[in-house]
């Protein structure tokens, strides 16, 4: 499954540092942070995918407490 959503994020060194954090979560096979148009692409197995991404989004808040999904 893959979901794109609205992020908020400061600059393009805080989406990189915010998708290899997200690289690191068990079960993420793709991610795509894009500081220019706010966007984030999550992609992951459909069973559990809920759990994946909750997962994904607290490894990035982690590694940039800026970043926020809208």
């Amino acid at each position: 499954m893959k979901k794109t959503c609205k992020i908020e994020i400061d600059c393009a060194n805080c989406a990189r540092k915010v998708e290899d954090a997200m690289r690191r979560v068990p079960g993420v096979t793709d991610v795509r942070v894009n500081f220019l148009t706010q966007r984030m692409t999550l992609e992951a197995a459909d069973a559990g995918f809920d759990a994946v991404f909750q997962a994904a989004v607290a490894a990035g808040k982690k590694a940039e407490p800026d970043f926020a999904v809208k």
